[in-house]
């Protein structure tokens, strides 16, 4: 009997230097937070995305705690983020005493509706967290403008777009900070781990401080603030700078994957709704996801359920955040969002598929389609 095909939704790729890095930890016993390579992966990749600092921690949430509380956000503060995001954003959001507003979705990248920013904003309101989701920016320039009007900071999500680019810029660039993740199914990663990017010099010493339990760096063991253990260990940054080595190639694998995608789904017609790219746009793909379309009368968790017992593993859209136990007791409706979410999943990407693999997927998502039709 043929084994069954099994494609991951995800899988790491190490195929640089991490070994040796790793044993070189190893070998000078520098495995915690101290040790030359936190500070060579910062530097690295703050420079990759165009920007002077970079602050290593140990996730992409705490990474977002920490430039929130640097962006001096507390107890009873508002401050806005899309509904249709990964629940750290607002969860982040609350472990500052604060409170998310959540904004619809506009419905060709699916990332925060700028049109429905202002409506929101309250005496309350201190800033905007804007996520680029699953890969393609959010549009920036309108957002930015809002918040200089208004006297917001703006802090970018780019935990899913290592690389991804706004007009010609990568992300991470242009907000007071930006966060992202290096989590195993990331673009590059470092198992867990998360880094926040700025050029403002007093925010990245605040962020530093904070990192580290709040000890006083002319001081050791005095410490004049409540801190946090937030750091990154020497061996898992050893990873992130062989992983950072290779991030063009990685980048570049996506695109391939993501024009095999299009290629072989096409046939599909207004069965699927592929992502899109906008003019001003580079996408990463970090997950190639699509919509079904409202030809497919399954839901979209039986395709997933058919395409599983098929081989294929995939994952659904994330949950509007609104919706969501913990945040439901609020009034808001993000219809675009919501329908997003009801209709989307992600496919496998990573760059060990080839175009073969990427045909067999399109093969069973359209059996799995075709037998609601």
């Amino acid at each position: 009997m043929k084994e069954r095909k099994i494609i991951p939704i995800s899988h790491p790729v190490l195929a640089g230097n991490e070994e040796k890095y790793v044993q070189e930890c190893l070998r000078t016993s520098w495995i915690s937070s101290i040790g030359r390579f936190v500070p060579l992966f910062e530097e690295a990749f703050a420079r990759f995305c165009g920007v002077a600092y970079g602050v290593a921690t140990s996730s992409g949430t705490t990474a977002l705690h920490l430039a929130l509380l640097a962006l001096g956000v507390k107890e009873g503060d508002e401050v806005l983020v899309p509904t249709l995001t990964y629940v750290a954003t607002a969860n982040a959001v609350r472990y500052c005493g604060a409170h998310p507003v959540f904004i619809d979705s506009e419905p060709r990248t699916w990332n925060l509706d700028p049109g429905r920013l202002e409506e929101h904003i309250t005496p309350r309101t201190r800033g905007i967290i804007v996520v680029h989701l699953y890969g393609h920016p959010a549009d920036m320039d309108p957002i930015l403008e809002l918040a200089r009007r208004h006297g917001l900071f703006v802090l970018e999500d780019a935990a899913q777009a290592h690389g991804a680019e706004y007009r010609g810029r990568k992300v991470g660039s242009f907000g007071a900070a930006a966060v992202f993740s290096f989590f195993g199914n990331k673009i590059i990663t470092t198992g867990e781990g998360g880094m926040v990017v700025t050029n403002d010099v007093a925010l990245r010493d605040k962020l530093r401080l904070l990192r580290g339990q709040g000890m006083d760096p002319e001081r050791r063991y005095w410490f004049p603030v409540v801190g946090y253990n937030y750091r990154l260990t020497n061996l898992q940054a050893a990873i992130g700078l062989a992983q950072l080595e290779q991030i063009q190639s990685r980048l570049q694998e996506r695109r391939q994957i993501a024009q095999w995608y299009q290629k072989h789904l096409a046939p599909l017609g207004d069965r699927l709704v592929l992502p899109r790219e906008e003019s001003w746009a580079r996408h990463s793909f970090w997950m190639y996801t699509v919509l079904l379309g409202d030809r497919v009368k399954r839901s979209r968790d039986e395709v997933i359920d058919a395409l599983a017992e098929m081989g294929i593993e995939t994952r659904p859209v994330f949950y509007p955040v609104h919706v969501l136990p913990p945040y439901s007791g609020n009034s808001s409706r993000c219809p675009v969002a919501e329908a997003i979410a009801a209709r989307g999943l992600s496919l496998p990407t990573h760059s060990l598929l080839s175009e073969e693999d990427v045909s067999y997927i399109a093969t069973c998502l359209k059996r799995a389609c075709e037998e609601s039709d």
